[in-house]
């Protein structure tokens, strides 16, 4: 009799959720039962999977994600979850598969904190490995890896960003995942720890330029990527982290915002020919036309490029790690850089549930809610991360040993 293979449903066949479902169904020991309300997502999945691999092991499903009794549909058979979802449905799915009582990952960028779903899922028995993708996600893993290996860590700073390769459009960018989600990290205060205070500061703030030797001078700016680690590193005076893009950009995406264009109050325009008035938020116009404009050319190229450094002590001297990731769009199989730098660690946390290591964590089985940058604290997780990065060839290079 063949042995059962680990069953797992992907919700959301976007760009990120795509490449998980078609890489876990490529594996070999899963079988993958993907879903989207889009019909286009779906086949777009399906006719990958069948270029590239993994078809054996995959069917996908239109359903509607926004309803939680259609998630709880989706899940009933499944061993775990991954919840690939945009971040205004993220927080909803992932209680409905919680409370369907499933171990899940969780890449989507939701702004409620994820805390408040720590009660439910220890009453269900559930781990729930939460935004585990690049960053939040492998940075974070990499920022608690590097604090652990010094004596004294006084602060880390995390820059990560995703770009094309080829300068062009007002913006210099094209969104490699959700629009809206871009809007949403460019206009979500950004909380960090500066000197053991903790602040808020705009999105888009503190401008520097910083250099990469691969890629040349990007422009970093405040986002609010920390998320968990400000709980999770209580010990680190100094946590900050930025996004990058190509230089002038902050500047103009401020300039929307401060001008009333990411508004979401409806502002009327007219009337219609019956009468009735019409009328719009000024941030539903703007994200219609950043999405055609940012939303990438088929075949163009791009990259993600991120650096965590830690500083502090080591032995009584002063002491710096770093880690510089570097990645571009996969020639071969056409899958853009942030899908799979965002991808593989939610693919390593999967395979790490469903062989029942996470499980035998009793520290991190216990929380029931566990922030992807704990992975990091285990050694031998954190260098299954980076086995799964490296198999597909993403860049890691270390200054400094980020274990022992």
């Amino acid at each position: 009799m063949a042995e059962s293979k680990f069953r797992v449903a992907v919700l959301g066949c976007g760009m990120v959720g795509g490449f998980i479902a078609r890489t876990l169904a490529a594996d070999g020991g899963f079988e993958v039962e993907a879903y989207d309300a889009g019909e286009i997502a779906v086949r777009n999945l399906l006719d990958s999977a069948e270029r590239l691999g993994g078809a054996d092991n995959l069917s996908a499903t239109i359903a509607d994600l926004s309803d939680p009794a259609a998630i709880s549909a989706a899940v009933a058979d499944c061993d775990a979850a991954v919840g690939a979802l945009p971040g205004f449905l993220g927080y909803a799915a992932l209680k409905a598969v919680i409370e369907a009582g499933k171990n899940c990952v969780d890449i989507s960028f939701f702004p409620v904190d994820v805390y408040s779903l720590a009660e439910l899922a220890r009453s269900k028995g559930v781990i729930a490995v939460t935004d585990c993708g690049v960053m939040p996600g492998f940075g974070g893993m990499t920022a608690v890896r590097f604090a652990g290996r010094l004596d004294v860590c006084d602060s880390v700073r995390i820059m990560v960003g995703g770009l094309p390769e080829s300068r062009t459009g007002a913006f210099e960018y094209k969104a490699p995942f959700s629009p809206i989600d871009v809007i949403e990290e460019y206009l979500r205060p950004a909380r960090m720890r500066v000197g053991g205070v903790l602040l808020t500061k705009p999105a888009l703030s503190d401008v520097e330029s910083v250099d990469f030797p691969e890629v040349g001078t990007l422009e970093a700016f405040n986002t609010d990527g920390l998320r968990t680690l400000l709980a999770t590193m209580p010990e680190v005076p100094s946590l900050v982290e930025k996004t990058l893009r190509y230089p002038g950009h902050a500047e103009k995406i401020a300039f929307l915002r401060d001008a009333g264009f990411f508004g979401t109050e409806r502002i009327t325009l007219g009337r219609a020919e019956d009468g009735t008035h019409y009328s719009l938020a000024p941030l539903e116009m703007t994200a219609r036309l950043l999405m055609e404009q940012w939303k990438p050319v088929p075949g163009e190229r791009e990259f993600t490029v991120m650096r965590v450094e830690a500083r502090g002590s080591k032995d009584g001297a002063p002491a710096k790690m770093a880690m510089n990731l570097l990645d571009r769009t996969c020639i071969l199989t056409g899958d853009s850089s942030m899908a799979r730098t965002t991808g593989l660690p939610a693919v390593a946390a999967v395979r790490m549930i469903s062989d029942g290591s996470i499980a035998a964590d009793g520290a991190l089985c216990s929380l029931g809610i566990v922030p992807a940058e704990l992975i990091g604290k285990n050694g031998k997780f954190y260098d299954r991360v980076l086995d799964t990065l490296a198999q597909s060839g993403v860049e890691v290079e270390f200054d400094g040993s980020p274990n022992d």
